[in-house]
């Protein structure tokens, strides 16, 4: 074990020791606030590109296992903790963290702060990190090294995490939908979801056609998680506005609730340090009731949360806020089948507040059937 340093692009170096794979590596600093599941956080493609701080200080204590991962691979670019477990205890447990971290050469540190860094994180916001171990390089190259890289907003990254070809996620029991998910960084719990309820889920690459969407006559399209700003998924959100004006009905989480916003028309823009945890607080408005969710954003939406909305596919209404910053969290067009959170339903490792989406998912392909134009 060395010495390593985490170090912020605005000159804050923290030194820690090494931990997992030694090296160097670089992505935006963000922090994840939930005491469980962290190999679910590991899997996320929507981390791709991040160097995630664990705010809880003891990670590691249930080991790995093939069940919970949520894609093939880890995605974050590098993993800060502040106290890993020196040993693994859970009966489902098959392989030490560290040794998981080791062979997927994902660069980690510990013995920092965590509390300091997420509190610096948060008062300046979510910035370009490198962790360096291992390696003899003086703090003002480690400083220029993390300047160099680039910043997440303006990050196009669909490309490096969607799926290359259409893979099925059969229906378990009865076929009663078939749903076409535009993978945009997907985890596995969610048309895993689904197909618990009846839907055959085509998962199909982000840069799908219409034609090829329309080709599996689906009931609903769903547009999935993923990493990246928003903003540069032009040729996606036109697509989802082909969608909308054939009135197929469309679900929305998390990148594809942004890419839903934007299709009706608003902005999105970069928050200060963004949601992520599975202890986010968000209130439906039209029913006062809270639910607590898991989140991964850095972006949000710009749209009205004291009235309804006009759009081109007619009226609609912002559904969700985050009662820790009234963000906007959800909307819906409300004349048509199209609706979208900006958290994860699926929830994995839970809670489980907003696994009814799912549901609403079907109510809504049931009100909305595909019209006989859209085949």
């Amino acid at each position: 074990m060395s010495k390593a340093f985490l170090v912020l692009d605005d000159g804050r170096i923290f030194e820690g020791m090494s931990w997992a794979k030694t090296g160097k590596t670089f992505g935006e600093a963000v922090f994840q606030t939930g005491m469980t599941g962290y190999q679910e956080t590991l899997t996320d493609p929507s981390y791709y590109k991040q160097v995630v701080v664990m705010t809880a200080p003891h990670i590691g204590n249930t080991g790995v296992n093939r069940t919970d991962n949520e894609s093939k691979k880890y995605w974050v670019a590098g993993f800060v903790v502040r106290n890993p477990s020196t040993f693994t205890s859970n009966w489902r447990s098959e392989k030490d963290l560290e040794a998981e971290l080791i062979d997927q050469e994902i660069v980690g540190i510990q013995g920092i702060d965590t509390r300091a860094l997420t509190r610096h994180l948060r008062d300046r916001g979510s910035m370009r990190v490198g962790i360096f171990s291992g390696l003899e390089i003086t703090r003002e190259e480690m400083v220029i090294e993390v300047r160099k890289q680039a910043l997440m907003t303006g990050a196009y990254l669909s490309d490096d995490v969607s799926t290359t070809e259409t893979y099925v996620v059969p229906a378990i029991g009865a076929k009663r939908f078939t749903v076409a998910a535009l993978d945009l960084g997907i985890k596995g719990a969610t048309p895993r979801a689904m197909s618990e309820r009846g839907i055959e889920v085509h998962v199909m690459p982000y840069n799908s056609t219409l034609e090829s969407i329309l080709a599996i006559h689906p009931d609903g399209v769903f547009l999935s998680n993923g990493p990246g700003d928003p903003a540069t998924m032009t040729s996606t959100i036109e697509l989802v506005r082909e969608v909308l004006a054939l009135e197929i009905p469309i679900f929305g989480i998390c990148f594809g609730h942004q890419i839903l916003g934007r299709a009706l028309g608003f902005e999105t823009y970069k928050l200060q340090f963004g949601h992520r945890g599975i202890n986010q607080p968000v209130i439906d408005k039209r029913t006062g009731k809270v639910e607590i969710t898991a989140h991964n954003h850095g972006f949000a939406l710009k749209a009205p949360t004291d009235s309804a909305f006009s759009t081109v596919y007619g009226p609609g209404q912002v559904t969700h806020v985050s009662l820790n910053d009234g963000v906007v969290e959800g909307l819906e067009l409300t004349e048509r089948g199209a609706f979208s959170v900006q958290y994860h339903p699926e929830a994995a490792a839970g809670p489980h507040d907003a696994a009814y989406l799912f549901d609403r998912f079907i109510e809504v392909m049931e009100k909305y059937p595909r019209k006989v134009g859209a085949n």
